[in-house]
């Protein structure tokens, strides 16, 4: 713990603010997938089987890299679970206040017995959420509220 109060005392004051802004983003996101039917949610995330554009700037992409650098470091140490789903949830909350729209893609992969799934966050070309072995899953839809 002493470790993870020095690591933070060193990060520059504009990068803890995103930090407390995802921590508040992350705690609404899994309040909303407790509470809330996941049909209130899909039409949060808009239309499904829509894609935002495949491009974006390069301070569009650095933006969204910092949102979801800032989630997924939050999300491996909240005290409720904030695996992939409240990181995309969250990550395109935080976009949105931005001005960015992004496309939340969910997935499926089956092993044996075993069935998995997963979401991530894209905007652009770049994946923000949940990318690491995204590409083993099927992709069953896709949200966005903008069509390219």
């Amino acid at each position: 713990m002493w470790n993870e109060l020095n690591r933070y005392r060193r990060i520059p004051r504009s990068r803890k603010k995103i930090l407390l802004e995802a921590l508040i983003a992350l705690a609404v996101a899994r309040t909303a997938m407790a509470l809330l039917p996941f049909r209130r949610i899909a039409a949060w995330l808009g239309a499904p089987g829509t894609e935002s554009p495949a491009t974006a700037t390069a301070e569009q992409i650095h933006i969204a890299h910092e949102v979801g650098w800032a989630v997924g470091v939050l999300g491996r140490r909240v005290p409720w679970d904030g695996r992939c789903l409240a990181q995309a949830l969250a990550a395109t909350g935080m976009l949105r206040r931005r001005g960015l729209e992004g496309t939340v893609s969910f997935g499926a992969s089956q092993t044996g017995s075993e069935f998995e799934a997963h979401a991530w966050l894209r905007l652009g070309p770049s994946i923000i959420t949940g990318g690491p072995g995204h590409q083993r899953f099927n992709t069953i839809t896709t949200f966005s509220r903008r069509m390219p």
